[in-house]
């Protein structure tokens, strides 16, 4: 596991920003896993910039987003599909056909969990996986649970992890409880994986998933034993781990 230290969330995101625009360049058909949330944000911004400058080509790439919520269709904004194309795809030049998000819509949940499965494993797996990392440890939506989930399951949100993405949901809004999301073992079947955390609200769970033990109440703890992680952190959310 490779750890490294920018000073803020904007060098953060740059150098985040590098790794997955020298994946891109290495192998332009490239298949991205990625994530939502306002970590990732900044390091959109900087692969649209990369891409309208010239140094950047997504025509060949394809995405797997690790989760989306249930009841929302694609056009909802406060859907992961409507984050995505607003943050990232429509600045860049991917095929819209490309783009591979869970349906929030689908009345099967068992057969939704299974046909995403079965476009991630038609894209020949994913070759760099973006993760975030929840207040409570979670990576996609896999919450703290007594056992990892191992593929793209259905998942009742924790309260805590409702109330940390309250702020995305205006009153009138209905939040939703549950989600679609990959599972550990399908994070873990990627060839590269890129976990980006910012600010010091993260500095404690960070801790615990990087040096505690490997368990599936944090479930980021699990990444440790992925051969190929690299951490971003900013200085805050390094606070409680001192040098490195």
């Amino acid at each position: 596991m490779r750890i490294i230290r920018a000073r803020d969330y904007d060098e953060m995101s740059l150098k985040a920003a590098g790794i997955i625009a020298a994946q891109v360049l290495a192998k332009p058909d490239s298949v991205l896993g990625l994530a939502t949330g306002s970590t990732p944000v900044g390091l959109y911004m900087k692969l649209a910039q990369l891409h309208r400058e010239g140094f950047l080509d997504f025509s060949r790439c394809s995405t797997a987003n690790l989760d989306e919520y249930e009841g929302l269709a694609p056009d909802n904004r406060q859907s992961y599909a409507f984050f995505m194309k607003e943050n990232l795809f429509r600045h860049i030049n991917i095929p819209a056909e490309n783009c591979n998000i869970p349906n929030g819509l689908a009345k099967d949940a068992a057969a939704e969990c299974a046909r995403y499965e079965s476009a991630i494993a038609s894209l020949g797996g994913i070759d760099l996986q973006l993760l975030g990392l929840g207040p409570n440890g979670h990576i996609g939506f896999n919450e703290p649970e007594d056992n990892f989930g191992y593929g793209t399951h259905n998942v009742d949100l924790t309260q805590a992890t409702i109330a940390a993405n309250s702020r995305f949901f205006s009153d009138e809004e209905i939040q939703p409880s549950r989600a679609y999301t990959m599972g550990i073992g399908t994070i873990m079947a990627a060839k590269k994986i890129l976990l980006v955390v910012n600010g010091e609200g993260k500095a404690e769970i960070l801790k615990a998933a990087l040096f505690g033990d490997v368990t599936p109440r944090i479930p980021a703890s699990i990444l440790r034993f992925h051969h190929d992680v690299t951490v971003v952190a900013d200085a805050p959310a390094l606070s409680k781990i001192g040098n490195l």
